[in-house]
């Protein structure tokens, strides 16, 4: 059984370098845990049509706050064991990764269910812009409210 003071939180954070899923997964194993469930969201090659060739992320200085504060959420959810949540800010070429989220727990639906709710919960909350720049020379700003 999980611990009644909920699952560790291994790393709730954005910064500039890289992240490695791999590494992550690794980071919340668990001998306790039935499933390692991660998320790797990647900047890809295309949006709406167009060809992708980067892209520039800003953050609000707040945003490891609200990170911390989703992944302590995720955290006292029963029958998981730990997470570890990194969303990156700065400039991030195609097949880099832009967000990574591993989560160990009891069970698979748990884990599944919180990698889901946590990606959701970035996407949702983080006070992050991301500047495209298109294969055709132009850029475009977007998740500004």
């Amino acid at each position: 059984m999980t611990d009644c003071r909920g699952a560790r939180i291994v790393r709730a954070e954005v910064r500039e370098a890289p992240v490695d899923v791999a590494e992550l997964a690794a980071a919340v194993e668990d001998r306790a845990a039935g499933a390692v469930v991660t998320f790797d969201g990647r900047v890809r090659d295309h949006d709406a049509g167009r060809g992708v060739e980067g892209i520039a992320y800003s953050a609000h200085p707040s945003a490891g706050e609200v990170v911390a504060r989703i992944a302590a959420e995720a955290a006292a959810r029963p029958g998981l064991r730990a997470l570890a949540v990194v969303h990156r800010y700065g400039e991030l070429g195609v097949g880099q990764t832009a967000l990574a989220v591993a989560v160990s727990a009891d069970h698979r639906g748990p884990a599944f269910e919180a990698v889901h709710d946590i990606v959701e919960e970035i996407k949702r909350r983080l006070p992050v812009w991301k500047r495209q720049f298109f294969d055709d020379g132009s850029a475009e700003w977007s998740n500004i409210a």
